[in-house]
């Protein structure tokens, strides 16, 4: 595939063990032992999907995880020993894609990889026509090729999936999207994932782009059901 993949990783032996498997499925992988070092790479090498652990030494993975965000709208799949709730939570609503728990199946984090890879290339290659679509709603526009969104004028910094999931909703104004379906068109797979991704990124698209969030003018919850834009 010759996709670049960075790792940032501070068990020497896991990056070297996902190195080892990605380099076995034809990508490119830096490795990065701490946050700083990691995201050196991450901005100099500009990688096609980062992987990033959350417990390193010196910036943690929260914290590199936002400052990415402020750069790339790159694929970020979270790798970590953190189980709990909040952390994933927190993981997602700071923009990563993705959160893969330790120990993990290294045939799972490569179907993982690839998948967000292509969905991402997909998403950003489409036609001359898509790519450069301006998609407006009242006081919302939304700019495929730069991938820009304005609320009243205003620039939202939205991450990757939260983008895609705008734009879907955008796209079919007044369809009822499942969470299994905007899953499914944003994520590219349904095989994994938790359906309380697609809640956490919704809840913080709204921060983004609602007046208030508790009632949204844009993003509505149709209950039992899933979401749609009114």
């Amino acid at each position: 595939m010759g996709e670049r993949v960075l790792v940032i990783e501070d068990d020497r032996s896991i990056a070297e063990l996902i190195r080892d498997y990605l380099e076995i499925n034809g990508m490119q992988a830096d490795l990065a032992l701490d946050g700083a070092q990691g995201l050196e790479l991450a901005l100099s090498t500009d990688p096609d999907l980062i992987v990033l652990d959350l417990m390193l030494p010196g910036i943690d993975g929260f914290e590199v995880c936002r400052q990415l965000r402020v750069r790339t709208q790159k694929p970020i799949l979270i790798l970590s020993a953190r189980r709990e709730d909040i952390d994933k939570i927190r993981g997602l609503g700071l923009g990563a894609d993705d959160y893969v728990e330790k120990p993990f199946s290294p045939g799972e984090l490569m179907a993982r990889i690839k998948a967000h890879i292509t969905r991402y290339r997909r998403l950003t290659g489409g036609s001359p026509a898509e790519l450069k679509e301006t998609v407006r709603m009242r006081d919302l526009e939304v700019t495929t090729e730069s991938r820009m969104v304005r609320v009243r004028g205003v620039e939202a910094l939205l991450a990757g999936k939260e983008f895609d999931i705008l734009l879907l909703l955008l796209r079919s104004p007044g369809k009822v999207f499942s969470k299994e379906e905007i899953f499914a068109r944003v994520w590219g797979e349904d095989r994994y994932g938790d359906l309380s991704t697609v809640t956490v990124h919704v809840r913080r698209i709204r921060e983004k782009i609602e007046v208030n969030p508790s009632e949204p003018a844009y993003i509505e919850t149709v209950w039992g059901v899933g979401y749609r834009l009114k």
